[in-house]
């Protein structure tokens, strides 16, 4: 390997830690979880993952409801299916 080659290298390892996760943003440091770790939080929390499809404008109509009430999409949804289902 030339020594050109070795630099490139380093200078792409280098890069690659400081946009890679858990590098600090403007003073904060991101709490770094992998998928597996986050899979596990969220098999102890009892959550499932449940995809569906849904029309774009109900979509649209779930995003801003969870906007305007400051909630996590999640947590609306689970909101709602629960009162729907309740009734």
């Amino acid at each position: 390997m030339k020594k050109t080659d070795l630099a490139k290298s380093d200078a792409k390892k280098l890069m690659g830690k400081m946009a890679g996760p858990g590098a600090a943003t403007f003073g904060k440091v991101a709490e770094v979880v992998d998928k597996r770790e986050q899979r596990r939080r969220d098999q102890a929390a009892g959550l499932v993952p449940f995809a569906v499809k849904l029309n774009g404008e109900l979509v649209a109509r779930l995003n801003a409801q969870a906007t305007e009430r400051g909630v996590d999409m999640n947590q609306l949804v689970a909101e709602l299916l629960v009162k729907g289902l309740a009734a």
